[in-house]
């Protein structure tokens, strides 16, 4: 229900996804101005990009531990501005070992705030006693956009590291604020036994949403790695017209996120997941068989908008699978948002050399289509834990 201290639970949270979609967006849109610095090639960058992914998915494991025994609130309050901090380190490393570090901190960091801030908005959702969910990650794509131009308008003005230290003033000052007005421990817990909230966890009923999480984010890896690389290599587009299928992914996700929660109160998540998997297949089979440039920027939009429905879904049934509240259940599904990330990046890319670009992109359609069949698990009953 919404209450005055509801109200004040889901600001805290909204700044929370808002920071993390900051600090997120400094570092990736900068990758290749530190590529440039550091006098990386190819192998190395991506060796030195895949220890967050890899480090992350250990924070969201390690997440779910800590947030069990002291609640996601304090976790959140360690965890984001050592993130922030971890960005700043990266923009100011004088050497590889210093940007080393940056990493390996930012991996652990960002897989910890991403397993704490889901846990708190489905802590915000349960006591609003309807979906809230997608537009917390609304807020996220909304900073993480911000946090993009913010770069693209300063590239030439500032230094690399000043362009990444004073967003990360903003980002320290949200975190600050937030932390004092997010659920606590007990009001993240529920009147269930406290013989639930031991950490110990099924894993059966949490599989679809565990594989549905992974099958979207091949597609966010495909799209995120690949999209500019499809345009320009297969279908020839100018420098002017290559970022426009990465940017229509961004702007469908955007802008479905700001009606989810509305559709999914009146159709049900299994049905808006069902729906969103089936999308999503058909805007890569668009970009597979794309016959010319505009054909592919839509077909890219087509994937957002079917993409964009399921990461939010996917921590809400967490959520009403684990009614104690313990976060463990959140913290395992935000485990494969990583797993999918990897296999998303290795897939395609290995396809995409293999092959060609075109087929390489077929293989988020299959799975994207799975989705389609894992939809149920996204309207779980908590009793099946009993």
């Amino acid at each position: 229900m919404t209450t005055p201290r509801n109200r004040m639970a889901r600001t805290g949270t909204f700044l929370a996804f808002a920071v993390q979609g900051l600090c997120f967006a400094t570092l990736l849109t900068q990758v290749a101005a530190i590529k440039g610095k550091h006098g990386l090639d190819e192998g190395e960058l991506t060796l030195l990009l895949l220890i967050v992914p890899v480090l992350a998915g250990l924070g969201s494991v390690g997440a779910g531990v800590l947030a069990a025994r002291m609640g996601s609130k304090r976790l959140l309050r360690l965890a984001q501005p050592v993130v922030a901090a971890a960005v700043v380190l990266a923009g100011f490393a004088p050497n590889v070992p210093v940007l080393l570090v940056a990493l390996l901190v930012f991996g652990l960091g960002v897989g910890a705030v991403d397993a704490g801030m889901n846990m708190q908005g489905v802590a915000v959702e349960r006591r609003y006693g309807r979906p809230v969910l997608n537009g917390f990650h609304c807020v996220w794509s909304v900073a993480g956009l911000a946090g993009a131009l913010w770069a693209a308008a300063l590239a030439t003005t500032l230094n690399l590291s000043l362009t990444m230290a004073l967003p990360m003033i903003l980002a320290v000052a949200g975190s600050l604020i937030a932390g004092p007005l997010l659920c606590t421990p007990e009001e993240e817990k529920t009147s269930e036994p406290a013989t639930k909230a031991t950490g110990r966890f099924p894993w059966k009923p949490i599989i679809p949403l565990c594989l549905a999480m992974a099958f979207l984010y091949v597609g966010d890896a495909a799209v995120s790695n690949f999209s500019t690389v499809y345009m320009q290599d297969v279908l020839a587009a100018s420098a002017s017209v290559v970022p426009l299928a990465y940017a229509a992914y961004q702007a469908t996700t955007l802008l479905v996120r700001l009606a989810g929660d509305v559709a999914v109160r009146r159709y049900g998540p299994a049905a808006i997941v069902r729906i969103g998997g089936a999308i999503a297949a058909l805007g890569f089979a668009g970009v597979v068989l794309a016959p010319s440039q505009p054909v592919a920027v839509i077909a890219f939009g087509l994937t957002g908008v079917g993409l964009s429905v399921v990461a939010p879904q996917s921590f809400s049934a967490a959520g009403r699978l684990d009614p104690a509240g313990t976060g463990v259940a959140i913290a395992r599904v935000n485990l494969f948002n990583y797993v999918g990330f990897i296999v998303g990046a290795a897939l395609v890319g290995g396809l995409a050399e293999a092959v060609n670009m075109q087929v390489a992109f077929a293989a988020p359609l299959v799975l994207a289509a799975a989705i389609v069949a894992l939809a149920p698990g996204f309207a779980p009953k908590p009793a099946v834990l009993r």
